[in-house]
């Protein structure tokens, strides 16, 4: 028999007793959410409800698995919980079974990335859609066009309003796409993983002895991490609970960020508009991070407005405030890091548990250069190591071809990139610029090239002339390659085309140290292979730190946390701020990372950013801290200005007799060459 007094905390108990009817269970971080959903599960089963009527839906394989397994673990493995995993296994099991009310058959096939972009691709082609010819999204921007659509229950039309407004000329092109694509995954027998939860719900619709059938055997609903539910997940949900009415859902407002992904917040913040007489539980009691991290936490997220407001408490002893640490530039952010990391670990903290965590993944490329010198192990997370990127290896391809014309490889690279020019063609070139004695007279090579081939090499010749036409130092050529027509091509083929070209100013910022183009590329080549020997060794994660996105850190914890460039234009994000509650999400996810700590938390930005170094100030969330939550270090000021008590130009530098000058920015960034 479970003591469910002893086995849980007040907050918790009262859930896992009470939670019957809806339900709001609004579980701040480390406060036990999957310790309560998991008991609660277990006291349905004490009080004798089977559980083929319990239904537990979350989000990922992984968090599915902890949740039976903590079950099983309960209950001494006498219970199988049946109906309980993801949002698609469930959707799946149900539509193998019910999919010809639809027009499938029950032996659908499941299409997964790179089988959709493979349909679409023959979508386009029906379309009469040339992308070597016309300027036209990649497939894969398509794809995510009719996803979000799909998830967010939204048009097409206003998808590209709201995020892709230069392919807004394509809107009817992509409408027919969608229908076309649609027909063709019925005639192929065949679902998407948008299908398996847009199926489900239409299935639900339009069949009323299916809905009856599953709302009347799920007497209990239950779901995890509701905050990252997007429309029709949520409608999923209230139709299997429609007839019992016990539904209840876990979730954190203060840490949905997934908007981009369609997640939709109003489902947790509306929740008890959408079930009358809904009881709210708030689970306040933190079990990961000291009072000081959670006093910084509850500071900043209590600015945001659309809130179930929450007042997370440590059950842990005081321990030491959080740093707020202020760097001239980003090379010395990063080496201030990375002697924390050795001091951290000289203190007993082993290094699978530090992290450092960041607003994107081009914020990261001056610490990893700085790991690499220091020969300290790391696991990249949320995306791909800086050097291994795609466009940075596209750049690199230009400035090898300009440093040596027989460097075939690049030249394969550079050319497949470009419109009617494919691997046969691009051969055709590579053999006559080869035979050139320099590459004054390349112009005239693409005489080898039919007409469709020659609009690429026209496009070529206006890289490789902007190229030309810079100082032709490593980082002069990688700036003028980012503001040629390359720039079109990221937008055409990648959804996040902004945040690639900030990728090749860090390139370019890693550049500025030689003039020796030579000397440069053998040092980025030395990063790739560093990288790769890293992908491939053998060393387990326990010896390696963690850098990874806010975004991927969600659900994890560390001793030790550093949050890296909080500064001005950089955190919250610009783009973001511009869209509809952006900048309430923005300071979510700055919660997130700040919650990520359990014992260390480093707050970091630099005053400098870029090779014209753009002065930063500290980013807004960190003005919202109170100050006595924070130990502060501020750089000396004859770093920078000479009189740091001037106001120049919005940029004030307030004394502090404990941390030297403060700075306090206007909201207009400058150039130092200007002031």
């Amino acid at each position: 028999m479970i003591d469910f007094k002893k086995e849980l905390n007040k907050e918790q108990l009262d859930v896992v007793q009470n939670g019957d009817g809806p339900c709001l269970v609004l579980a701040g971080a480390g406060s036990g959410k999957t310790r309560t959903i998991t008991y609660r599960v277990a006291h349905l089963l004490s009080q004798g409800v089977d559980p083929k009527q319990i239904l537990l839906v979350t989000f990922t394989n992984k968090a599915a698995k902890e949740m039976t397994g903590r079950i099983q673990e309960i209950t001494n493995g006498e219970i199988h919980l049946s109906w309980s995993g993801t949002f698609h296994h469930i959707a799946y099991r149900i539509l193998r079974k019910y999919a010809p009310l639809l027009g499938y058959k029950n032996n659908f096939t499941i299409l997964d990335s790179e089988d959709s972009r493979d349909l679409l691709k023959i979508c386009l082609k029906g379309e009469g859609v040339d992308r070597k010819q016309k300027r036209f999204p990649s497939v894969r921007v398509v794809q995510s066009i009719l996803s979000y659509a799909r998830n967010a229950e939204t048009t097409i039309t206003d998808v590209l309003d709201l995020k892709y407004p230069n392919w807004m000329e394509h809107a009817d092109i992509l409408g027919r796409i969608a229908e076309d694509y649609r027909k063709r995954k019925v005639e192929a027998n065949a679902m998407d993983f948008d299908d398996l939860l847009v199926n489900l719900y239409l299935l639900l619709l339009k069949s009323e002895r299916t809905r009856k059938t599953f709302a009347e055997q799920f007497q209990h609903v239950l779901v995890d991490e509701y905050q990252d539910t997007n429309k029709i997940q949520a409608s999923i949900i209230r139709l299997f609970a429609s007839v019992h009415k016990n539904i209840l859902v876990v979730g954190d407002d203060a840490q949905s960020i997934y908007s981009f992904r369609a997640a939709d917040i109003q489902n947790i913040l509306d929740f008890e508009k959408e079930y009358t007489n809904a009881k709210v539980f708030r689970l306040e009691t933190n079990y990961r991070s000291t009072p000081n991290i959670l006093s910084v936490a509850n500071d900043v997220i209590s600015y945001n407005r659309q809130q179930y407001t929450k007042e997370l408490k440590s059950v842990k002893d005081v321990f030491a405030k959080p740093e707020l640490r202020v760097f001239t530039d980003q090379a010395e952010e990063a080496k201030f890091i990375a002697d924390r990391i050795f001091e951290l670990e000289e203190e007993g903290v082993p290094l699978h548990g530090i992290a450092v965590l960041f607003r994107a993944a081009y914020h990261s490329q001056a610490l990893e250069m700085e790991l690499v010198k220091r020969d300290i192990d790391y696991d990249y997370r949320g995306g791909t190591r800086f050097f291994e990127r795609a466009h940075i290896k596209d750049a690199l391809a230009y400035l090898r071809i300009f440093n040596n014309k027989e460097d075939v490889v690049a030249w394969g690279r550079v050319l497949n990139m470009q419109i009617g020019i494919g691997p046969a063609s691009a051969a055709k070139v590579i053999l006559k610029v080869r035979q050139l004695e320099n590459l004054e007279n390349i112009h005239d090579t693409g005489s080898v090239l039919s007409a469709r081939g020659q609009v690429g090499w026209s496009d070529f010749m206006q890289i490789w002339n902007s190229i030309l036409e810079s100082e032709q130092t490593p980082a002069e050529i990688i700036r003028s390659i980012a503001k040629s027509r390359y720039t079109i091509y990221l937008e055409n083929e990648y959804t996040d085309a902004k945040e690639r070209l900030q990728d090749l100013e860090q390139l370019a910022l890693f550049a500025e140290h030689t003039t020796d183009l030579s000397k440069f590329l053998a040092e980025a080549t030395l990063q790739e292979g560093y990288a790769a020997k890293q992908v491939g060794s053998n060393s387990d994660d326990e010896d390696k730190i963690i850098l990874s996105t806010i975004h991927q850190a969600k659900g994890l914890e560390w001793d030790a946390v550093f949050v890296l460039n909080v500064s001005e234009g950089n955190f919250p994000n610009e783009r973001a701020i511009g869209e509809n509650k952006g900048l309430e999400e923005e300071r979510r996810l700055f919660y997130v990372a700040v919650t990520r700590a359990k014992k260390y938390l480093h707050l970091t930005y630099p005053l400098t950013s870029g090779y014209k170094q753009v002065l930063l100030g500290p980013s807004m969330f960190i003005d919202e801290i109170s100050r006595d939550l924070l130990d502060e270090h501020y750089i000396d000021e004859v770093n920078v200005f000479n009189d740091p008590s001037d106001d120049i130009d919005g940029i004030v530098y307030v004394a502090d007799e404990d941390s030297g000058f403060r700075p306090r920015p206007s909201r207009f960034l400058k150039s130092i060459d200007e002031l």
